[in-house]
Formats: C-alpha cells, sequence, structure tokens
C-alpha cells in the first residue's frame, strides 16, 4: 500500500475495528492488545521522564503479518496506559516494506528510536537497514535515516537492534544470518549512535560450543544482573527435544561475562525462558530503581495463529504481563511486576484436599497454589494443567486438528504463582524459576476446578480491569 494512503487506511481501520475487537468476550481485560489488526514484538521499551514507553509491532489493516507499524503505548505506572501517535510507518524507501523490531534509548533526554528498516525486492530478494528516528514535540517521531548498511557476510535477514549505555559509548546487540545460513548475535558499538563499529560475533550457531543452533536469531537483548550478563534471544530453527524447544520458533536464554575490550561473550548452554504455547520476542528495560522488567509477544511465529478465534473479531494477539527479571544461582527467575498487586480485588483462600476446593472464577485472576504434586488445574476444560513429582504438563487441543498438545516444565514444583485474563494463562513456577505462557479461548466465562486428592493452600484474587485511554 502506497505511503499516502497508509495513514487514512488505519484510521478507518481502527475506527471500524476498535468496537468489535472490544466487545469481544476472549479480549483480554488487563493485559495490552492491539484495537484491531495484528500485534506482534513488544518494542521500544524503556523509562524515561518519568513515564515507560513500549512500542509494539502493529498491522492496524489486518490480521496478517503485513504492513508493520510502531504502534505506542505510555504509562505512568505499568497499570494504566494510553495511546500514543503512530511512531513509525514504512512510508521511506529504505523501510518501505515494513519498520521491523528495535528499541529506544534515553540520548541527553531525547526519546530515540533504533529498528530495523526491511527492503523486499521483487526478485524474492531482501536487505535490511538499522535506522534512528527522534521524538519531536508533538508526540510523534522524525525519522534521521538509516546509520547501518547491511554487513558483509550476512543475507538480507538482520534486524532488531537493541542499544544500550555502557561507560561512555553505546552498544548494540543485533539478530543476523550469515551467508551460511547461520544463525548469529552481533555487537557493535558508536560514541554517537550514527556512527558504528562492528566488533564481531559474540554468540550464535557454531560459536562457544554450542553445535548447530539455528538459521536465524531474531531479538536479542543483552543485560548484566548480579553477577552475570544474560543474552536472550530468539533462536529460530533449533532442534526440539522431547520436553524442551517444542514451539515452531522458541525464546532462550544465555549466562556468562561480556569482555567489552575484546568483544568476547563467554557462555554456557541454552535455557528456555518460557515453556509454554506462546511466548516470543521479549524485551527488557531498566526502571528508575534499579529494577529489570520484561514483556513478551504472547505469541509464536507459525504457530496456529490463524486459526485463532478472534480473527472473525478483527483482531489477533497480546502481550504477556509485565515481569520482573531477577536471578539466583545463575539462573534467570520471573516473576509478575509487584505493581500489578494493585489489581487485586477482595482475598480468598482455601486449604485442604484438592478435589474439595471450590470452582474459582478464571476470567481474571490471580491464584498462588502449594503443594506437593498430583493435582490437575482444569481451566473451563480448554487447558489443562497436570502436576506431578516430577514436573509439569500443560496440554491443549490444537485448534487445527483437534488432537491434544503438550509443553513441559521438569524439576521439583512447591508452589504455582497463576495470572488468569480472558484468552490467556501465565503460570509462574517456583517464585520464577520457570513460566509457561498460553493462550486459551474458553467458550463461557472461565472456571478452574481442581483435581486430586493432594493437599494444597490455596490464596486468590479477583484482577480488576485495566482501560487503555
Amino acid at each position: 500500500m502506497a505511503s499516502s494512503t497508509l495513514l487514512p487506511a488505519i484510521l478507518q481501520a481502527v475506527m471500524r475495528g476498535q468496537p468489535r475487537a472490544l466487545s469481544d468476550a476472549h479480549y483480554p481485560g488487563w493485559h495490552l492488545a492491539p484495537v484491531t489488526g495484528l500485534l506482534n514484538d513488544p518494542n521500544g521499551f524503556i523509562h524515561i521522564n518519568g513515564r515507560y514507553h513500549l512500542f509494539y509491532q502493529w498491522n492496524a489493516l489486518s490480521c496478517r503479518h503485513q504492513h508493520k507499524c510502531w504502534g505506542h503505548w505510555s504509562s505512568a505506572d505499568l497499570l494504566q496506559w494510553q495511546h500514543e501517535p503512530i511512531a513509525l510507518m514504512p512510508d521511506e524507501e529504505y523501510d518501505r516494506s515494513g519498520c521491523y523490531s528495535g528499541s529506544a534509548v534515553d540520548n541527553n533526554g531525547a526519546l530515540t528510536l533504533v529498528y530495523t528498516g526491511n527492503v523486499k525486492f521483487d526478485d524474492g530478494g531482501r536487505t535490511a537497514w538499522q535506522c534512528l528516528a527522534v521524538e519531536n514535540e508533538a508526540g510523534g517521531f522524525d525519522k534521521l535515516g538509516p546509520v547501518i548498511a547491511l554487513p558483509d557476510g550476512y543475507t538480507g535477514h538482520v534486524r532488531d537492534p537493541k542499544v544500550w549505555r555502557h561507560g561512555e559509548r553505546w552498544y548494540m546487540v543485533l539478530g543476523a544470518q550469515d551467508t551460511q545460513l547461520q544463525g548469529k548475535v552481533l555487537l557493535l558499538c558508536s560514541d554517537d549512535l550514527h556512527t558504528w563499529h562492528n566488533r564481531g560475533e559474540i554468540a550464535g550457531s557454531g560459536l562457544n560450543g554450542l553445535g548447530t543452533a539455528g538459521y536465524m536469531w531474531e531479538c536479542p537483548d543483552l543485560f548484566t544482573l548480579g553477577d552475570s550478563t544474560f543474552l536472550i534471544c530468539c533462536p529460530q530453527g533449533i532442534a526440539p527435544e522431547e520436553q524442551r524447544f517444542l514451539n515452531a520458533h522458541p525464546s532462550a536464554w544465555l549466562a556468562g561475562d561480556l569482555d567489552y575490550d575484546t568483544a568476547r561473550f563467554t557462555h554456557g548452554g541454552f535455557h528456555e525462558l518460557d515453556a509454554g504455547f506462546e511466548f516470543y520476542a521479549p524485551q527488557t528495560t531498566l526502571t528508575a530503581d534499579g529494577r529489570r522488567l520484561l514483556v513478551g509477544w504472547m505469541g509464536v511465529p507459525a504457530g496456529e495463529e490463524k486459526y485463532q478465534p478472534t480473527i472473525a473479531r478483527g483482531w489477533i494477539h497480546q502481550m504477556t504481563c509485565i515481569r520482573e527479571l531477577g536471578t539466583r544461582d545463575g539462573k534467570l527467575y520471573q516473576r509478575p511486576v509487584a505493581e500489578l498487586q494493585a489489581l487485586r480485588g477482595e482475598e480468598h483462600a482455601f486449604q485442604g484436599r484438592a478435589a474439595d476446593a471450590p470452582a474459582i472464577p478464571a476470567r481474571r485472576l490471580e491464584l498462588v497454589l502449594t503443594g506437593t504434586g498430583d493435582v490437575t488445574l482444569n481451566f473451563a476444560d480448554t487447558l489443562l494443567l497436570e502436576w506431578h513429582d516430577a514436573g509439569l504438563r500443560l496440554a491443549r487441543r490444537s485448534l487445527e486438528s483437534g488432537e491434544w498438545h503438550y509443553r513441559y516444565w521438569c524439576g521439583a514444583v512447591t508452589q504455582l504463582q497463576i495470572l488468569c485474563d480472558h484468552s490467556s494463562v501465565e503460570i509462574f513456577i517456583n517464585e520464577g524459576e520457570g513460566v509457561m505462557s498460553s493462550r486459551y479461548f474458553p467458550a463461557a466465562a472461565a472456571q478452574l476446578r481442581l483435581i486430586g486428592d493432594t493437599e494444597v493452600t490455596a490464596r486468590y484474587w479477583p484482577l480488576r480491569r485495566c482501560v487503555v485511554e
């Protein structure tokens, strides 16, 4: 679609589509979601000048992966959000095929976006530019154009810049695919955000003892937490294991140490970042008080998205809840951000045999459950969580075939913290040691039933809505 007609078409799509989306029983009550059309990767997550900003990949015109813009929300408290002007549209030659993912930085008080301009050619080829845009007085963004061309030795799949400040310099990790079709993460540095020097590959397939590990590493994010430096990424094409990495495209983390002088990242093996059915493209930011927060897309490329029932109402996908990251014994932990506790209504409690617990309204719910396992949690006969001595098995029927599909988390489980919305469940295991995030689409207002003879202790709260203004 020509750039001259894109904005009027988006405005018309929003006016026509928003009432249908917001009236859908599956539309979330407290998670962020598109007012119409398709949402995917979170972008530009940042806290600057007293507000949080969260940008996102958005196609307002349909539920297909086309016409990618950057939508924009902001919030003072991570609870009440407001719509901001569209930040980026694919209206220049260097981003004509989509304003792909990226990050945001505070450049001396100026909110600055660093993103991938995607260009596809008629012969099937493609290229990518890493571009800048800076916020203007009207709350929109002025594009400054490309600052990094496609580096030598790589295909047109180079994208998703994540930028941060270390010492006196800017640094960037960039997802890439080399000409041997192996996924890599590049490290670059700059004094001014405009002129960048490629320091080389710091992680990827065939590096640091990983062996063959995927054909493209998307959405990298690198940060230090405790005594370790963590790289989170989305390694497309890694081989599924019996009980890990079962999504078509997973998210993973590596822990190690980055030597900025030599541009060498020493790290251990892959760990799955979220073991549920839908989680991808996470991005982190720092708060003013030093917490590391994460948000992800509750979706998966090449999953069963085209069968989701919300498409009939003109919208698809949502974000995860905002999470705070921590580290313990070299592991990365995720917990719901503390601010979400303000959504809690009246507390309820139960202690006794699991099967004797009352049915719990689960349309918008937070549940903390402790026990020793051999319990099944039945979410509206649509999603089943089986808790055994060896770990967890999450079961859901395929939207395409009706067959049961499973996801797993292995290890001893003593506590579950579960957050439910109208069509999503996020399961935090052992105070954040693991997470399983999934969409599901109950036919009526969801109820949660516990099955089993094991003694459990439960505390739970209804959660109020959050309206995006």
